[in-house]
């Protein structure tokens, strides 16, 4: 662990001791568990309440964080793996999800609703300081709202989890958050994250925000706990500051673990039913994966050997990736330039249901879905041809 110290934990090989049996991907998913906000944000005539509605969403979204037997880390992705959550007929959405990049990993992620599409893409840095780890999503939220047209963006916030090495492991959520509107220019949500301190008389855990209008005007005001429950205002006339608000009404509470939680990871009955087995499902699906299978049944030595060897098969076709690399800098370097191009096709990992564009709202390249995956289910046959990743 010493030798850690400062470095990505990502790169360095973990036994499944450390973790839980669930991958990055359906840790991921868990973000749907209050999918009622956006609902509710959907259902709203005003653009700006709409919004306010979004901005608790973005909060919502760590409560499942605060759960105190929540303490391992999720598998991470091997490069092409994938995940599927059709909640449609419970719920009304289905998720479909990628691993498209290894290093750094990075997932892609696609959203279908009745009243909404939602994408995503992030990747994240984190850096083992010995006492603590800290977490720095890096990527993009997309939403856009189908009765209203009103596309949004949002970054994720910085988690760091301390106690790694002594005392009992606990999260904190810190940092701002802004979900801009790309259809109405100007109208924005701001959150701040109101970092742990020991000397604050204030309770953790806490956060504020404002949703403003193209002039800067706060029309609304929310505050609250992210692991609790978060309270929302109007502003009735006034700057922020010093503005006449109505009352606040209690807009979020945080669904809190059942009885007996710390038996299963702290995992609540959502997240148990994410790795539930299913039919049909792509070769290269979470649930598929022997080690976090094995895991889950209780046999960690063999879990073990497993992760070991899933991770040496990867680590084997990067090196022939990269050998294949160099070879067309070299055969570029010759001024074989077609020779150079087939090789660098062959070196390169291209995701089967994500391709990379230029996204102009964040100016950043991002996976964005290309469609294909949920008809190739329903025929019994994708149409593609899966790695062997498992």
């Amino acid at each position: 662990m010493k030798n850690c110290i400062g470095r990505d934990l990502s790169k360095i090989p973990m036994p499944v001791n450390f973790n839980e049996p669930t991958s990055i991907l359906q840790r991921m998913v868990e973000d749907m568990l209050y999918v009622d906000m956006l609902e509710k944000a959907a259902s709203c005539d005003s653009s700006l309440e709409e919004l306010a509605y979004l901005a608790i969403y973005s909060c919502s979204v760590y409560g499942t964080t605060a759960v105190s037997a929540r303490v391992g880390k999720p598998f991470n992705p091997m490069l092409g793996e994938t995940y599927e959550c059709d909640r449609r007929a419970e719920c009304g959405w289905r998720v479909f999800m990628e691993q498209v990049t290894h290093h750094p990993p990075m997932f892609a992620m696609h959203i279908e609703h009745k009243d909404f599409t939602m994408w995503e893409e992030y990747t994240v840095a984190s850096k083992f300081r010995g006492k603590y780890l800290v977490c720095y999503p890096i990527g993009n939220t997309h939403i856009v709202f189908h009765k209203s047209g009103n596309h949004y963006t949002w970054n994720k916030v910085v988690t760091t989890i301390h106690n790694i090495i002594i005392g009992k492991l606990w999260i904190d959520q810190s940092g701002d958050a802004k979900i801009t509107n790309h259809t109405i220019p100007g109208e924005e949500a701001n959150i701040k994250f109101h970092a742990y301190s020991y000397f604050s008389r204030e309770r953790q855990r806490r956060l504020t925000g404002s949703v403003t209008d193209e002039s800067g005007k706060t029309h609304y005001v929310l505050k609250g706990h992210w692991d609790e429950a978060i309270r929302l205002a109007k502003v009735l006339d006034g700057e922020e500051k010093t503005a006449t608000l109505s009352e606040f009404e209690l807009a979020w509470t945080n669904v809190p673990p059942k009885p007996g939680h710390e038996a299963v990871y702290g995992f609540s009955e959502f997240t148990s039913s994410l790795n539930e087995p299913e039919e049909g499902v792509a070769p290269t699906d979470s649930r598929l994966r022997p080690d976090q299978r094995l895991m889950e049944q209780g046999n960690f030595d063999e879990a073990n050997k497993f992760k070991q060897k899933l991770e040496e098969k990867q680590r084997s076709k990067r090196r022939k990736r990269e050998a294949l690399a160099a070879k067309a800098a070299e055969a570029a370097a010759a001024g074989d330039s077609e020779e150079a191009a087939m090789l660098e096709k062959e070196a390169t990992h291209v995701p089967l249901w994500f391709q990379k564009e230029y996204d102009p709202l964040t100016n950043t390249m991002m996976h964005v879905y290309k469609g294909g995956y949920w008809e190739g289910k329903v025929r019994g046959d994708w149409g593609a041809e899966f790695p062997d990743i498992f």
